[in-house]
């Protein structure tokens, strides 16, 4: 099934169509600048704008920084916080006239790598962390995703844990990869100690990099590194649209 997927960031909002048989990309990826105020109205017309650089009429899967419940974004992660209490697929169905789903980013990313990269045929509990401005994550038994886990907000030394031990984090206080490895170390023992994961996945840009830090880590659980990098939140995006598609006319066939 083709379906255009899109990756909503805090500074960028990419996408293109995907081929979800395969995971391939059957047109070069683009990208515009995320807008500034991120507000509902200002992000839907980016949203148009893309849909219509690809002459696209057709489904539609959005990642998005925001906890997704019944299509109602519930947080804000990044991005204007007017979003909280909008009803993100109906406001994107409007403004593109294409069927569009949402949901969560991190959630995105982990469908398309344990379907195409590091998890796929990964038995047991599996968490993807992306690493980047925040933490965001995702879980998986057996495959199947558990939605909305915000495993990077919760305390760490007395902040919350993206405030201490994320990419940006790392950059913005200018930590050798051997101090940030110690964070991003306690980190992935509380996740360890919560969850007991069969293995823990790393996205983001610091997957690209595990050979700076990957020795500093002390954690029981295996931790591997992502491999579909900027791409994953584009295919994960449009592998839940098509999942949704194919459960909706399950549910018609069956009435």
């Amino acid at each position: 099934m083709k379906i255009l997927g899109v990756d909503i960031g805090g500074s960028g909002i990419k996408g293109t169509i995907v081929e979800t048989e395969t995971g391939d990309f059957l047109a070069e990826r683009h990208r515009i600048p995320t807008p500034n105020p991120s507000t509902p109205e200002a992000v839907a017309k980016v949203l148009r704008k893309l849909t219509r650089y690809f002459e696209w009429n057709g489904p539609v899967g959005c990642g998005f920084p925001a906890v997704i419940r019944n299509g109602v974004a519930r947080t804000a992660s990044n991005i204007h916080k007017d979003w909280i209490g909008t009803d993100v697929i109906q406001l994107f169905s409007e403004r593109t006239n294409c069927p569009v789903q949402v949901l969560n980013d991190a959630d995105a990313a982990g469908i398309a790598e344990m379907t195409f990269g590091a998890g796929r045929d990964q038995k047991g509990l599996a968490v993807l962390v992306t690493v980047g401005t925040g933490l965001g994550s995702a879980l998986f038994t057996n495959g199947q995703l558990f939605p909305n886990t915000v495993f990077g907000q919760f305390l760490l030394n007395g902040k919350v844990a993206e405030q201490y031990a994320s990419d940006a984090v790392r950059k913005k206080l200018d930590l050798s990869w051997k101090k940030w490895a110690k964070r991003f170390d306690e980190y992935l023992h509380h996740l360890e100690m919560l969850l007991w994961p069969d293995v823990i996945i790393l996205g983001g840009g610091v997957s690209k990099k595990m050979d700076k830090f990957a020795h500093y880590l002390t954690v029981k659980t295996e931790v591997i590194p992502a491999r579909l990098q900027n791409h994953a939140g584009i295919i994960g995006a449009a592998l839940f649209a098509e999942q949704k598609i194919k459960a909706d006319r399950t549910e018609r066939s069956n009435r």
